[in-house]
C-alpha cells in the first residue's frame, strides 16, 4: 500500500498530499514495493542479468510488458552520474555487440572511417581500473577522436599506466598518458604488466549475457544493459549490492 502525507500549507484551497515514493522509480507504478525489491534482487544478484521473461515468469505478472518495464527502469537509476576518474593501471578497449564478424577485434574487421561496424553492430568502449570499477559507454564510432575523448572524461591524467590494443584510433593517446600498446595481431595478449584482460573479461560477460539470457539487445536499449553490468561488477566486492541499487531507485 502507498501510503500519503499531507501538506496543508503547500497548495491553496486544501492539503496537498503526496507520496514516500516521489521522486523514486517506484512514482505512479501499480506495482508495490515487495514485488519491486524482489525483482531488483533478481537482477542484482544474476551475474549474467535476468530476462524480462524470467521475471514475469517468476513473479507471475501477467503482462511481459509489466517486466519488461520494471526492469528498464532499475537499469535507469543503475546508470552512474557521478564517478572518480580512474587511476593506477587502466585498460582501454572497445567491442561490437550484436551481428557476427567474430567480434571483430581483426583490425577492427573493417569498420572504416564511419566506425560502426558496417553491419549494424554496435559499439561499447569502457575503461578498467585493474582490481577497481569499471566506466563504460555506447559510442557511434571508432575514430581517434571518439575513443581520445572518452578516456580523457573517465581516466585520470596521473594514471600510471594506460594499456590499449594498437587499433589506430588509440594512437594520439601517449600525447596526455603514459601509454602501451599489445599487438593482437601479432599474437601478442601480456607483455608483463600491459594488456587488456580484464577489459575483454568484462565484455565476455556482457555478451554471454546478451546472447544466453536477453538473446536479442536493440541499440536504443543497449546503454542501460551496460549500466546494469557496469553496476554489478563496481559492486562485485559490495556485500549490500541490493542496498546499493535500492539507493540510486
Amino acid at each position: 500500500m502507498e501510503l500519503k502525507w499531507e501538506c496543508p500549507e503547500c497548495r491553496e484551497g486544501g492539503a496537498y498530499r503526496f507520496s514516500h515514493l516521489v521522486g523514486t522509480i517506484f512514482e505512479n507504478t501499480k506495482v508495490n514495493l515487495r514485488e519491486w525489491f524482489r525483482v531488483i534482487h533478481m537482477m542484482m544478484t544474476s551475474k549474467k542479468g535476468v530476462a524480462a521473461l524470467e521475471v514475469m515468469r517468476v513473479m507471475g505478472f501477467g503482462s511481459y510488458k509489466t517486466a519488461h518495464y520494471m526492469c528498464h527502469r532499475i537499469r535507469t537509476a543503475l546508470v552512474d552520474k557521478e564517478f572518480q576518474k580512474l587511476m593506477g593501471v587502466v585498460e582501454v578497449d572497445e567491442t561490437f555487440v550484436g551481428g557476427k564478424a567474430k567480434n571483430r577485434h581483426k583490425d577492427k574487421r573493417g569498420s572504416g572511417e564511419g566506425g560502426t561496424g558496417g553491419s549494424g553492430k554496435a559499439i561499447v568502449v569502457g575503461a578498467i581500473s585493474r582490481k577497481g570499477n569499471i566506466v563504460a559507454r555506447v559510442i557511434d564510432n571508432v575514430q581517434a577522436k571518439t575513443l581520445t575523448k572518452f578516456v580523457r572524461e573517465v581516466v585520470s591524467t596521473e594514471v600510471s599506466l594506460l594499456c590499449t590494443d594498437q587499433w589506430v584510433g588509440y594512437n594520439y593517446l601517449g600525447a596526455e598518458f603514459p601509454h602501451e600498446t599489445v599487438d593482437h595481431n601479432k599474437g601478442q595478449y601480456v607483455i608483463g604488466a600491459i594488456h587488456t584482460q580484464n577489459i575483454e573479461g568484462f565484455w565476455s560477460l556482457i555478451k554471454r549475457g546478451v546472447v544466453g539470457t536477453f538473446h536479442n539487445v536493440s541499440r536504443k536499449y543497449l546503454p542501460l544493459y551496460v549500466a546494469e553490468f557496469q553496476f554489478r561488477h563496481n559492486n562485485r566486492m559490495n556485500e549490500d549490492i541490493f542496498g546499493a541499487a535500492i539507493a540510486g531507485c
